[in-house]
């Protein structure tokens, strides 16, 4: 997991940010389920 998206969940979660909880939980699994496509 890249650093700097780290650094957003950590924020995120001390804010207790629901919503942009998900979209970077969104954005990390679309960028997993790209990366594991492109692998095979």
């Amino acid at each position: 997991m890249p650093y700097w998206l780290k650094k957003q969940l950590e924020k995120a979660y001390y804010e207790k940010n629901r919503y942009e909880i998900v979209m970077l939980n969104q954005c990390w699994y679309a960028y997993l389920k790209r990366n594991a496509q492109q692998a095979l």
